[in-house]
């Protein structure tokens, strides 16, 4: 792609990251990945609906940034593979902000498209942008747009959207990775205070209050998930029931007062520019680790500069899933319903997820490839500690990988 501004070299250390993503530049590029990875499987428009497709594809950030909160007021973006800019239909303006760099002929008013009515009229919009021979894919049908699609899609019903979408976002580009180690550095910063206030009679809300406060004041522009500062148990059987019989997590945040000898699991996300880090550390409330559980952390450490000395491009994510179980004794260290690790981009958790239910063909089928960032989040668990779980995100490079998560771990780990 032709640009403007010089290419930027390969990463090979944080001073590699731009301080101040150029943001007009990472439009331009996740634009054209965007429309790349149309063209190779034929798709001439693209229909998207869910949150962190939309920030993706037209460069806009807003409060609600989970569709959860926000599907029936949500914004809809329109991609053409021969045209550089995508259509977006929004229904607050302050998200269409200058830096997206969307033309005024390319923004466009609300549509409903959990109701009838608001599907007839984007079915009467859409003939204005999208050719009826198109072929078309869409990230998410509502039941309206299920009931209207001969009048939606006039060549046939559309195709998967989210593998278009997810591969494109699969390599970060130097901006991106900048947006995504801001939002790190926010998170980090805001964690220093949070974790001052951590003490016995504090309520879980009250984190929360302080967490979102301060990372907003930081330049946080959305929290993507509700903080997480769950209570784990000492023993499995005290925990809450579960289908799989293992731990519970996340849980809620509730008012809930903490007490002395409390260990914390913690795990929250922010965004800025649309990019979230995220966080996960393992703290006692009130109260110093015991013997036992600093030989935990040591364990989680040991695990994690296992994993950490194969992550490299080259690496299949399965390679990283032999080595974390190795180094815990041949048992896998993560808990049943999650993973090992996963990417992060515009989403908390992107793929690819390791060791999960998309099996073992997929873990050793996915090559690590420069540009890829991942999260890594292995848990140790021994009955009667209450179990030690941290995250840390690193950029993939040809030769090794970039550390961008920058915490410590006390009180663990320091004697």
């Amino acid at each position: 792609m032709t640009s403007t501004h010089s290419v930027l070299p390969p990463l090979t250390s944080v001073a590699d990251i731009p301080e101040i993503p150029d943001i007009e530049r990472m439009r331009r590029e996740t634009g054209a990945r965007l429309r790349a990875a149309m063209a190779d499987r034929g798709i001439d428009a693209l229909i998207l609906l869910g949150n962190n497709s939309v920030v993706y594809a037209a460069g806009v950030s807003w409060p609600l940034g989970d569709a959860g909160l926000s599907y029936v007021e949500r914004p809809v973006a329109v991609v053409l593979v021969d045209d550089p800019h995508p259509h977006l239909f929004l229904p607050f303006r302050e998200g269409a902000s200058s830096e997206s760099g969307l033309p005024a002929d390319h923004l466009h008013g609300p549509v409903y498209l959990e109701f009838d009515e608001g599907v007839e009229r984007f079915a009467r919009l859409l003939p204005e942008l999208i050719p009826a021979s198109a072929v078309i894919a869409v990230d998410e049908l509502t039941g309206a747009m299920r009931r209207a699609q001969p009048q939606l899609f006039l060549s046939g019903p559309p195709s998967d959207a989210a593998q278009i979408v997810g591969a494109a976002k699969l390599i970060k580009t130097p901006d991106e990775i900048a947006c995504i180690n801001t939002a790190v550095k926010i998170t980090d910063t805001a964690m220093v205070d949070v974790q001052a206030a951590l003490a016995p009679g504090i309520r879980q809300i009250d984190l929360s209050a302080e967490f979102t406060r301060r990372t907003f004041e930081l330049g946080a522009m959305a929290s993507m998930l509700e903080p997480i500062w769950q209570v784990m148990p000492k023993f499995k059987a005290d925990g809450v029931w579960t289908t799989h019989g293992d731990l519970a997590l996340p849980l809620l945040t509730t008012e809930r007062e903490l007490a002395a000898g409390d260990v914390l699991w913690t795990d929250v996300s922010i965004t800025y520019q649309g990019y979230c880090s995220d966080f996960g550390r393992t703290w006692i409330v009130g109260d110093q680790p015991t013997a036992r559980q600093h030989a935990q952390y040591d364990k989680w450490q040991e695990i994690m500069d296992a994993v950490l000395g194969v992550v490299r491009a080259g690496a299949t994510v399965a390679d990283l899933g032999r080595t974390a179980t190795k180094a815990n004794g041949g048992v896998r260290p993560w808990l049943p319903h999650f993973y090992l690790g996963h990417s992060i981009g515009v989403n908390a958790a992107e793929i690819p997820m390791i060791g999960t239910d998309l099996g073992d063909d997929f873990d050793e089928n996915f090559v690590l490839e420069p540009g890829m960032v991942m999260v890594l989040e292995p848990v140790v668990w021994e009955e009667g500690t209450g179990g030690y779980r941290s995250e840390e995100i690193v950029v993939i490079t040809e030769d090794g990988h970039i550390r961008l998560t920058n915490y410590p771990y006390a009180p663990y780990g320091v004697r």
